[in-house]
């Protein structure tokens, strides 16, 4: 699949994204994190575009070093009247590691890496041409009419992580939906201009069950 090739390219830009994030005062948090996470190029990409797009870590556990990764990207035309749209992948058996087609043996975890799916291969803006090497622009992306947030959830699926073993062999339902709230709590406190806007959870297959604990309505 052409993503497993990319994303190695990629790791480069998530790993330099990190270390500015730790570099940041928390007086000017929320401004300053927005714009150390923001992507300007990626790899095997060889056109501009007209949106803005941010990509990054969110803590959900300080104690046991639990991050989610994001990835955001920003409405083509007049973003401050589209609605926010959080987008998670479903897979109830997937085995941990999947983004990196690891054998992790019987173990198996809820989750999909949103990012390896649900943006590079369906509704997200930047796609991946066949030969692994460059992206090319969807024209059916939910950009076009919304702001899309895509969650990498939960931690050990796509880019997410944790400093704690532990973590990895103990994912659930219910844990996954508390991290979630936290995520979104604390993704909103970085990009204080989204209070307020419609939010719209979105998802497949699994997600379906996972949104409703999430984010109980």
């Amino acid at each position: 699949m052409p993503f497993f090739r990319w994303v190695f390219h990629v790791f480069v830009v998530i790993a330099i994204v990190k270390l500015q994030s730790l570099s940041c005062s928390s007086s000017s948090f929320s401004f300053n994190q927005q714009q150390l996470d923001r992507v300007l190029k990626l790899p095997g990409q060889n056109f501009n575009v007209s949106f803005a797009h941010y990509a990054g870590y969110i803590t959900v556990n300080e104690e046991t070093g639990r991050e989610l990764f994001y990835w955001f990207f920003v409405a083509e035309d007049d973003p401050s009247s589209k609605p926010l749209v959080l987008w998670l992948n479903g897979s109830r058996y997937v085995a941990i590691f999947s983004l990196l087609c690891v054998n992790c043996g019987k173990q198996k975890r809820p989750g999909c890496s949103s990012i390896a799916y649900g943006l590079a291969e369906e509704i997200g803006p930047l796609h991946i041409v066949k030969d692994g090497k460059t992206l090319y622009l969807n024209p059916y992306s939910w950009n076009k009419v919304a702001n899309i947030l895509f969650v990498d959830s939960p931690v050990g699926v796509g880019f997410s992580y944790s400093n704690t073993s532990a973590d990895l062999l103990s994912n659930g339902d219910k844990r996954t939906a508390d991290d979630n709230l936290i995520f979104i709590e604390k993704w909103l406190e970085r990009f204080p201009q989204y209070k307020g806007r419609e939010l719209y959870l979105t998802g497949e297959s699994y997600a379906g069950r996972l949104i409703i604990l999430h984010f109980p309505i």
